[in-house]
C-alpha cells in the first residue's frame, strides 16, 4: 500500500524507501514489479487486490470519491477496525508524500548510478 499510493502520487523517494523496505521483509522483485499493474497480475491475493483498489481510491479520493463498489469489496475482505486501521495507513503516506514531494525529497543514489 505504501509503495502503491507513493506510485499514484508520483514521490520518488518514498517509492525508492518503501520498495527497499518491502525487499529487507521478503517481498519478490516480480511483484514490485508488477504493482503497478495488480489487476493484470496472478500475484496478489483477492485481499490485497481489495487492500490496493482501496488504496487507489482513498489517494485519488477527489476524483474517485470512493466508489461504492471499492467500499463494497473492502469491507468483504476487512472488519471494520481493520479498515479504519488500513485507511489510517494510507492517508498517513499520502501525506508523507505530499511532504518529500513539497521538500523536494531525493532517493539517495549510489555513485554508481549518479547521473552524467
Amino acid at each position: 500500500m505504501k509503495t502503491r499510493a507513493s506510485q499514484i502520487n508520483g514521490c520518488a523517494y518514498c517509492i525508492h524507501i518503501h520498495t527497499r523496505e518491502a525487499r529487507g521483509r521478503g517481498e519478490s522483485e516480480e511483484r514490485l514489479y508488477l504493482l503497478n499493474a495488480w489487476r493484470d497480475s496472478p500475484l496478489y491475493t483477492e485481499r490485497e487486490r481489495a487492500a490496493l483498489a482501496w488504496t487507489e481510491a482513498v489517494t485519488l479520493v477527489a476524483e474517485t470519491h470512493v466508489p461504492d463498489s471499492v467500499f463494497e469489496e473492502a469491507r468483504q475482505h476487512f472488519a471494520e477496525d481493520e479498515l479504519v486501521k488500513l485507511t489510517l495507513v494510507i492517508a498517513m503516506f499520502n501525506a508523507w508524500n505530499r511532504m518529500a514531494i513539497s521538500f523536494r525529497a531525493v532517493p539517495p543514489v549510489s555513485s554508481a548510478h549518479e547521473a552524467a
